[in-house]
């Protein structure tokens, strides 16, 4: 009986003992990317998801086999014959090939290149696309390391809600969640109820009883922002760690990230290439440098200093209006840390106006123990900070913004043996889209979600 076996299968077995493997007969399902026939002789390009790499079906040609269309399921049967001379490794030579799902003529992804645009208008195809292909796969083995690395150093994992009563960062881009009352004061939970823009608060309170924490799911934020790097859905990564301060942060932040960026890069070797190939030309070497490089620090105000003098000297900011206490933007960072630092940039203690109210207020009043990292080709891709344990002035900062209300237990966190912590914000999707080189968060995601549309 011929044994069933998948590509991945094929290919670990071809590593280990491909001369044995030539000698039975196997069968392998999947789907037909490609099928042409010369007259002499037939060639299907088999996927089967199992791996980023597909296999090639040899069968005789003008044969029924011929008719088969681009996307239809198959199941083969054959024999594994090893190609040394040609670019593929092996081959299978079909005996028997059975239409298991067939595609109607209008199916959409043909064997012509279609466009990003084309392909987030069939979200529920795009997956079986070279490109989303590498893209998924990346995601899931990301998705995994990140787990990993927490795990494997003794952080527990919280599940924070995604239904909550406070807008973390204070900036009222929230959903409500209601059920269809006039008033939702007055809807199911007695209150006004939000789905939530970050995990942080809610992690704290675990971090001030295990020491080391996080929090990795989805948030959602009200933005109609309609920019590559936007989202109304989105997956962050927050740990928070107890007994620490920002320079402890720091030092998490660099080695973490360098750690995602070494194990993609080793687990997902086909898939990275593809993207350094097809998607951004270059894309390892940066990784590789991101990777390799110490993470430096500058202070805001040095920060300042340097974009001001890069204006006198005529460097061209689409916003040249540099003065202390602005929010830089993504062309400010990126100067910093590509022309100035020539790598990876912490960039810390920021005014306090221009940051949340939950970061620690230094001694010169005037900024917060903040850190945001700013990387080659991105800007910030990290958001971090020491948080305020001070109830007196932490509660000076939450009278002033109006938001003590509804979270008296947070601060009274400082009252209830509180110690020093900090933590920080990394958004998966656009890190997925960092180490890939994609463009848009929209491809980064399955089923985006964004202002205006909802078709999935």
């Amino acid at each position: 009986m011929a044994k069933k076996l998948t590509v991945r299968d094929l290919y670990s077995l071809y590593l280990d003992s491909g001369a044995e493997l030539s000698k039975e007969e196997i069968v392998v399902d999947g789907w037909i990317r490609t099928n042409r026939d010369n007259g002499q002789i037939g060639f299907i390009e088999l996927h089967d998801g199992t791996v980023f790499k597909g296999v090639q079906i040899v069968y005789k040609g003008e044969s029924e086999y011929s008719r088969l269309r681009t996307g239809a399921a198959i199941e083969v049967t054959g024999s594994f014959l090893l190609t040394p001379e040609a670019k593929q490794p092996f081959e299978i030579h079909a005996s028997n090939i059975v239409l298991v799902g067939d595609v109607d003529e209008d199916y959409p992804l043909q064997k012509k290149r279609a466009s990003f645009e084309f392909l987030r208008e069939q979200a529920y195809l795009r997956p079986r696309a070279n490109t989303f292909q590498a893209l998924y796969r990346v995601r899931s083995v990301l998705a995994m390391n990140i787990h990993r690395y927490f795990q494997e150093r003794g952080f527990v994992y919280v599940h924070t809600p995604e239904i909550t009563a406070n807008d973390a960062e204070g900036a009222g881009q929230v959903f409500t969640v209601a059920t269809g009352a006039k008033d939702p004061y007055k809807d199911f939970f007695g209150r006004r109820a939000s789905l939530t823009v970050s995990g942080q608060l809610h992690v704290e309170a675990f971090a001030l009883a295990f020491k080391d924490v996080y929090t990795f799911g989805p948030t959602f934020r009200a933005e109609k922002s309609n920019t590559p790097r936007h989202a109304a859905e989105f997956w962050m990564i927050e740990p928070e760690i107890a007994f620490a301060h920002l320079e402890d942060d720091m030092e998490l932040i660099e080695d973490f990230l360098k750690y995602l960026i070494r194990e993609t890069l080793r687990l997902c070797p086909d898939e990275m290439a593809f993207f350094d190939k097809f998607i951004q030309p270059g894309l390892l070497e940066k990784l590789r440098k991101v990777e390799s490089a110490p993470f430096k620090r500058m202070t805001y105000s040095e920060g300042i200093k340097i974009l001001e003098e890069a204006v006198k000297n005529g460097h061209k900011f689409e916003n040249a209006d540099i003065k202390w206490g602005m929010d830089l933007q993504s062309e400010h960072e990126r100067y910093l840390t590509e022309e100035h630092a020539g790598g990876p940039l912490f960039l810390i203690d920021y005014p306090k106006e221009i940051k949340a109210f939950y970061m620690k207020e230094n001694d010169d009043g005037k900024t917060v123990a903040a850190c945001d990292l700013l990387v080659p080709g991105e800007g910030e891709i990290v958001g971090g900070s020491e948080r305020e344990v001070r109830p007196e002035v932490l509660k000076a900062k939450m009278d002033k913004l109006g938001n003590f209300d509804g979270l008296e237990w947070y601060y009274n966190l400082r009252r209830y043996g509180s110690a020093p912590h900090a933590g920080f914000g990394l958004g998966f999707d656009r890190f997925l889209s960092y180490i890939t080189g994609i463009a848009n968060i929209r491809d980064t995601e399955p089923y985006p979600r964004t202002s205006g549309t909802l078709r999935y």
